[in-house]
């Protein structure tokens, strides 16, 4: 024999309850006509749809903010290799700017000096070879380069040809350990002979501890050596101390030897060196 359950009667009358309110809610109709069970139906999804419709409009706003993204991304690349371009061209320019400059710089040199004959020439190629100071430039015997011709910059002495080939030479600089140049100091006259050092600056030698000489001052070619004329700058005076029998004269390079791409070949002939035995009768001697 079952025991009948205590909580049993209480669903029943629930349910009853429940089916007569439903049954209440069909037939009860408010103001407008609606009856009242579609109102609390209506009421009872609204949350539900509201909550779906906010996370839809969520998620169409989050995939359209990745789209835009992606769009500004793309934008933000191509402006960047716009940038990156414009760039390249604006080297470009200053570098067309500074070549448009030496040239007149060059120009004006020979109109400064017309009665200097001079061959325009640019540098094609350096030694690599770190204990000697040359350059190549794209002029040779077929201009009518020779060894030994001076060449220059407007802004000074560069160095002197060393091997010339049939359209190119090889140029020996001033800073090289095995160069020479003669030189005078512009304030006082005094004479000496400008060598190379192997770095970046020179010394001029065989000037005597009586001559006053200032940082700073100039020193021209003398043209003495017979391979630049009188007057061309080759350095400014850096250091100057007392020496035995002669001062130490430190030279900064007028001439941007770092920086080279034009230059002028001095178009005179090198005299060559007497003979050892001259002959004053001008016979032959066999």
């Amino acid at each position: 024999m079952t025991v009948p359950s205590p909580r049993r009667p209480l669903l029943l009358f629930a349910a009853a309850v429940s089916v007569q309110i439903l049954l209440l809610a069909f037939q009860i109709r408010r103001d407008n006509n609606i009856r009242l069970i579609r109102v609390w139906t209506v009421e009872a999804f609204t949350p539900i749809e509201s909550a779906g419709s906010s996370s839809v409009h969520f998620l169409g706003h989050l995939w359209t903010g990745y789209i835009d993204l992606r769009h500004t991304y793309r934008k933000n690349r191509q402006l960047q290799a716009q940038v990156d371009q414009l760039r390249l061209q604006v080297d470009q320019l200053r570098g067309q700017a500074a070549q448009a400059d030496q040239l007149a710089s060059l120009l004006g040199f020979r109109h400064a000096h017309p009665s200097l004959p001079v061959l325009a020439a640019r540098i094609i190629s350096a030694s690599p070879a770190p204990e000697t100071r040359l350059i190549y430039i794209d002029r040779g015997s077929d201009r009518g380069v020779q060894r030994n011709m001076g060449v220059i910059t407007p802004d000074g002495v560069v160095g002197k040809v060393l091997e010339v080939y049939p359209d190119s030479a090889q140029v020996l600089l001033i800073t090289d350990r095995e160069s020479g140049v003669g030189a005078l100091l512009a304030r006082t006259g005094a004479e000496g002979v400008v060598k190379g050092t192997g770095g970046p600056y020179l010394e001029m030698d065989y000037v005597l501890n009586a001559t006053k000489v200032k940082v700073g001052e100039q020193v021209l070619t003398s043209g003495l050596d017979q391979i630049f004329p009188k007057g061309l700058p080759v350095g400014t005076v850096v250091t100057s101390s007392a020496g035995s029998p002669f001062l130490h004269i430190t030279l900064r390079p007028t001439a941007h030897l770092d920086r080279l791409e034009d230059v002028l070949v001095i178009l005179m002939h090198p005299k060559p060196p007497p003979p050892s035995n001259p002959d004053p009768s001008g016979g032959d001697h066999r």
